[in-house]
C-alpha cells in the first residue's frame, strides 16, 4: 500500500499544485499502477475493504476510490490429479477465479465468449462467474441458469458444489444432471459446443450444463486419442458400467434361484466354497458390499502416503480372513473385487457414486426376486433415466428420442472430419462446427 498508493500520491502532491485539476488525477487514477476506480456505493466500498483491497477518501468529494491491493497466497497451476490423461494439456483449475479465468481465455480466443459475474452468500462474498459463447447456447437453458444464481439467497458458498443443488431440475436424483471438471480445456470443449459452465472462486473444479448420460461416460482424452481407440475404450467403460451395477446382483440371483443355468464345474465350484458359510447369498453379498464400500471411504480419508496401502493390503487381509473363518465365500470375493474395479473404470465421480448407491436395492431385488427383479430394476431405472432432464435436456438422448446424426459421438467416437454439427442436445441456430 505504501509503495503503490501512498508513494507515488506524496510525490504527485510535491510537484504538483493541490487544485482541481489535482484531485481528477487521483479520482481517475491516471499516476496510479494498480488498478482503480471511483464509487458512490457504500456496499461496494465495504465489499471491497473486506475482500482486500484499499479504499481512499478525499475530502470534498463524493464516494471513495478503490485500489486492487488483493494479494492472497495461491498454489501454481499443476497438472489435474482427478481427471490425468497421457496425451494431451497437463493443466489444471485452481483456486483463484481470476487465473481460471486466465486459462479458459487462453483456450478460447474469440470476443464471443461472454462471462456474467455472481456474488453469492451472505457472509463469504463469493465471486461466481457463468461462461458461455453467445451465438451457441441455447438462450432459454442460459436464461434458466441466469435466473437461478440470481434467486439463490444463502449465508456461503464455499464450493461450487453448494450451487449445483439449486440448478438441477431434479434435485433428489441419484443421478448428476451436471458435469464436474478441473482441465480448462474440457471446459472450452463444452462451450464450443454449446454448453454452459459455472465457475466459482476458491476452487477448482467448475459446472457444465447440461448434460446427457453418454457425456458422463465420456473422457477427454477421448478426444487426443485415434477415433478407433477411443471407441475400443468407450466400450470397455459401458461394459465395465454394467459389471460394477449388475455383477454382485446376478451372482446372488443365479446361485440362489438358478443354478441350473451355471455350468456344471463351476457350479460345483461355488457349491464346495459355500458349503460351510453360515449367510444365504445374500446377506454375505451385503457383508462384503458394505464392507468394501469402508475400505473405499478408509483408502480416501487416511493422509495419502498410508491410503493406497491400507485399501489394498487391507482389502487381501480382510477378504482372506474371512474365506478362512467362513464367513464368506472365496467366489464372492472375487465378484465383489471385479466391482469395486469396475465402478473406478466410469470416469465422473458423481456417476459412478450412483451406480454404487443403486447397486443395493438391485442386489436386493435379486437376492428376493432373481433374474425377475434385476430385469424389473432394470426396467424402472431405465425408464426413469428416460424421463429425466438436464436443463431441459433428454438425459439419454441420442437413443431416447433418437436423434441418429449424434450417435457418432456417443458409445463411438468417429473420426474428427466426420463430425461436422454440434450435437442437437446443446445447439442453438449455429449448427456447423465445422466445415463440409
Amino acid at each position: 500500500m505504501r509503495e503503490a498508493i501512498v508513494k507515488p500520491l506524496l510525490e504527485e502532491a510535491s510537484r504538483n499544485e493541490i487544485d482541481h485539476q489535482f484531485i481528477t488525477r487521483v479520482v481517475t487514477g491516471s499516476f496510479f499502477t494498480l488498478n482503480s476506480h471511483h464509487s458512490n456505493s457504500a456496499a461496494t466500498i465495504v465489499d471491497d475493504i473486506v475482500s482486500g483491497n484499499a479504499a481512499l477518501y478525499i475530502e470534498g468529494i463524493s464516494g471513495m476510490i478503490h485500489f486492487a491491493l488483493q494479494n492472497y497466497q495461491r498454489r501454481s497451476v499443476t497438472e489435474s490429479s482427478n481427471e490425468v490423461v497421457i496425451v494431451g494439456p497437463q493443466e489444471a483449475f485452481i483456486e483463484d477465479i481470476h487465473v481460471n479465468m486466465s486459462l479458459l481465455r487462453h483456450k478460447i480466443k474469440h470476443p464471443d465468449l461472454k462471462m456474467v459475474k455472481f456474488t453469492i452468500g451472505k457472509y463469504t462474498k463469493t465471486e461466481v462467474f457463468v461462461v458461455y459463447i453467445q451465438g451457441l447456447c441455447k438462450p432459454d437453458i442460459l436464461e434458466n441458469v441466469l435466473d437461478s444464481l440470481g434467486n439463490i439467497d444463502m449465508d456461503s458458498s464455499l464450493g461450487v458444489s453448494y450451487l449445483s443443488e439449486f440448478l438441477e431440475d431434479h434435485p433428489l436424483s441419484p443421478f448428476p444432471q451436471y458435469q464436474y471438471t478441473e482441465r480448462p480445456d474440457t471446459v472450452a470443449a463444452a462451450l464450443v459446443e454449446g454448453r454452459i459452465g459455472v465457475m466459482q472462486d476458491g476452487t477448482p473444479f467448475s459446472l457444465l450444463i447440461p448434460v446427457t448420460f453418454f457425456s458422463l461416460m465420456q473422457s477427454s482424452e477421448d478426444y487426443y486419442q485415434r477415433f478407433y481407440s477411443a471407441s475400443f475404450i468407450r466400450l470397455i467403460r459401458l461394459l465395465f458400467a454394467f459389471i460394477a451395477f449388475l455383477l454382485p446382483s446376478f451372482y446372488v440371483a443365479v446361485t440362489t434361484f438358478h443354478p441350473e443355468i451355471i455350468p456344471t464345474n463351476l457350479l460345483i465350484t461355488i457349491a464346495s466354497a459355500r458349503e460351510n458359510i453360515p449367510f444365504p447369498a445374500l446377506i454375505e453379498a451385503l457383508i462384503m458390499e458394505v464392507t468394501f464400500e469402508g475400505l473405499r471411504e478408509a483408502g480416501i480419508r487416511i493422509p495419502k502416503p498410508l491410503g493406497q496401502t491400507v485399501s489394498i493390503i487391507g482389502g487381501i487381509v480382510i477378504g482372506q480372513a474371512a474365506v478362512q473363518a467362513g464367513i464368506v465365500s472365496a467366489p464372492l470375493v472375487i465378484v465383489v473385487s471385479i466391482t469395486g474395479i469396475a465402478a473406478f473404470i466410469i470416469p465422473h465421480f458423481e456417476l459412478g457414486l450412483a451406480f454404487r448407491l443403486l447397486r443395493f436395492p438391485v442386489l436386493f431385488m435379486g437376492g428376493t426376486l432373481g433374474l425377475f427383479g434385476i430385469v424389473i430394476s432394470i426396467y424402472l431405472i431405465y425408464w426413469y433415466m428416460v424421463s429425466l432432464r438436464s436443463f431441459g435436456v433428454p438425459y439419454m438422448q441420442p437413443f431416447a428420442p433418437l436423434v441418429l446424426r449424434d450417435i457418432k459421438d456417443t458409445i463411438v467416437r468417429v473420426p474428427w472430419f466426420l463430425m461436422k454439427q454440434r450435437p442437437t442436445a446443446y445447439e442453438d441456430a449455429n449448427k456447423k462446427r465445422q466445415k463440409t
